[in-house]
């Protein structure tokens, strides 16, 4: 929780949110992820400075299980002085029990930001999906708030003026915001509406803009000129040195039994890498995933 800290921006764990799209789709399947396809509501996690603390809390935290399906688990929310934002027991279940900072007594429009995250903790630990290391776990569990439906209230929660700074997770606001996109690219859902931070929204323009750029990578036909220019430059070099790195996305390698040259990419929507032969049009279809794309060799 950074709170009137400098926030960190740009992109520094994108390789470990890639792995972490990858590994839910492991996971959960394409067919398991649809069952996410809709967003939690705002007016499920609101939160009125009127309302009781406890009961609230309860009540957005019981929203959320609901949300990421685990019908049969059960938060207890508690408030103590603590030095991070949030903090889960993992147990056996079927209780739970989330301590939050005391700051959320005060700042009660954020008690859904750090309930979501902490409640994906549980569903990925009950899912046994984990990454090694504290760092990269955390970056798993933010990515996986997000892209299930959850994570459009870590990024609300970034606020940032001239004076004070607020945010919450471990994601910067411009990889919450490529989250975002991705999702939003594959379950057709525009989160912007639901953002009150101004700041949250330049955000998420931003990571959507990386998002789009995904899915313009050659070998795709969406590429643009000069990725297309480059990318038959470096294919032309593979053919005359084998084994050659391009220093980009797509690498190119020998078709083995077959023969030929190969390209492998990520796809654009999981990050799985696929993997076809170097002969002009083809259409690619991700193992994964399950997309279908259109490929210029």
């Amino acid at each position: 929780m950074a709170n009137g800290s400098e926030v960190v921006h740009g992109y520094p764990h994108l390789d470990t949110v890639r792995a972490a799209i990858t590994a839910l789709y492991r996971r959960l399947t394409p067919d398991g992820l649809l069952a996410y396809g809709v967003g939690v509501a705002p007016a499920d996690v609101a939160f009125a400075d009127g309302d009781d603390l406890h009961l609230g809390a309860q009540r957005v935290a019981h929203a959320l299980v609901q949300h990421l399906r685990l019908p049969d688990a059960r938060m207890i929310v508690g408030f103590r002085a603590m030095t991070h934002a949030a903090s889960v027991e993992l147990a056996a279940g079927p209780e739970y029990f989330i301590e939050l900072n005391d700051r959320f007594r005060t700042h009660r429009r954020d008690i859904g930001a750090a309930l979501a995250h902490e409640i994906t903790h549980v569903l990925l630990h009950r899912l046994g999906l984990t990454f090694p290391g504290t760092r990269d776990n955390e970056i798993l569990t933010d990515t996986v708030t997000t892209y299930l439906g959850a994570g459009w209230l870590l990024l609300d929660a970034y606020r940032e003026d001239g004076v004070t700074s607020q945010k919450l997770g471990y994601l910067t606001p411009e990889e919450f915001g490529y989250v975002l996109a991705k999702r939003a690219l594959v379950f057709g859902e525009d989160p912007s509406p639901w953002f009150t931070s101004p700041q949250a929204y330049t955000a998420y323009t931003e990571g959507r803009a990386l998002a789009l750029r995904d899915g313009r990578q050659p070998p795709l036909t969406a590429a643009g000129r000069v990725g297309r220019h480059r990318y038959a430059k470096d294919r032309r070099h593979a053919r005359e040195h084998p084994g050659a790195a391009t220093g980009l996305p797509y690498a190119f390698e020998s078709g083995g039994r077959e023969g030929g040259l190969r390209v492998s990419f990520p796809c654009p929507t999981c990050h799985q890498r696929i993997r076809v032969p170097v002969r002009g049009r083809v259409r690619a279809r991700c193992g994964l995933c399950r997309t279908v794309l259109e490929c210029d060799t």
